[in-house]
């Protein structure tokens, strides 16, 4: 098996195992803890013109729901995920909600889209998954009708993102498996790099590239810290394996490195991302 279908292996059957499951018991506190970031792709597709509307990597469906509210009726939303149990749970929600918009399960990636349908693609913090990004974006080209719009938000560095990493670095001591983020692999740092994110897009048929960074301010309640890093994240694909005493010492510990961050029944963090802009080139 080639390195890349083991990737894309990999991932599928990330996201539709435990973590998949722990999103969306989590979705109404990872919903609150992103919204500013939903409220910024939505004021930025509110600004384009067109209603057919493509989101990429849309997890429980806040996003995809967030636009189809806006746009009314005549709009067409649609949401795209490689997982099963969150496209379910925004199935669910679009019909407990009663909001137009409809969702697929499947892989942006090299999903069969029907050819230059919709008018913006966006994202927020789903396309940094993909094991070919050129070959996912130019797959989403080929969606999009020319002249459309991308707009998406993704991590800027680790460094930049220390609450992001807090868990595993409290955590590594006492979890010898831990996995290491690699940034050249799929995952939440993958396109930290904007000269990187740049190439990746010119090189799939998009133009007009804006990419500039956004600081915003992200709660959630304290109350759940302790369920956000024991069930997100790279602490929570080992601990299931530890045994009692050491599960208690990792959650000890990791629970007081986050102690800078909560602020009475608050916690509180600055998100360090990039919000990119793009236009579907035009066929010549």
């Amino acid at each position: 098996m080639d390195s890349t279908r083991r990737t894309e292996d990999e991932q599928a059957a990330r996201w539709n195992g435990p973590a998949a499951h722990a999103w969306v018991e989590a979705e109404a506190v990872l919903d609150q803890m992103l919204r500013p970031f939903e409220d910024l792709l939505v004021e930025a597709v509110l600004a384009e013109p067109g209603r057919h509307v493509l989101d990429v990597g849309c997890g429980t469906g806040g996003t995809t729901l967030a636009v189809a509210r806006r746009l009314g009726t005549e709009s067409r939303c649609v949401g795209i995920d490689i997982s099963e149990p969150m496209i379910s749970a925004a199935r669910a929600r679009t019909q407990r909600e009663g909001i137009q918009a409809s969702f697929v399960r499947g892989d942006a990636q090299d999903h069969a889209f029907e050819p230059a349908t919709f008018d913006t693609v966006m994202s927020r913090f789903g396309v940094m998954f993909f094991k070919d990004s050129v070959r996912a974006f130019t797959n989403l080209r080929r969606a999009a009708r020319d002249d459309a719009r991308l707009r998406f938000v993704t991590w800027r560095g680790p460094d930049e993102n220390p609450f992001m990493t807090t868990a595993e670095r409290a955590a590594a001591p006492l979890l010898p498996d831990l996995p290491a983020r690699r940034p050249d692999e799929p995952g939440q740092f993958a396109f930290a790099d904007p000269d990187r994110v740049h190439r990746i897009l010119e090189e799939s048929g998009w133009t007009g590239i804006d990419i500039r960074p956004v600081d915003v301010v992200c709660t959630l309640p304290e109350k759940e810290l302790v369920g956000y890093f024991t069930r997100l994240g790279p602490v929570s694909q080992v601990l299931p394996a530890t045994d009692e005493q050491t599960r208690a010492r990792v959650v000890e510990t990791v629970r007081a490195a986050f102690d800078t961050y909560v602020h009475a029944t608050e916690v509180r963090f600055t998100a360090a991302c990039w919000l990119v802009g793009a236009r579907a080139s035009t066929a010549s």
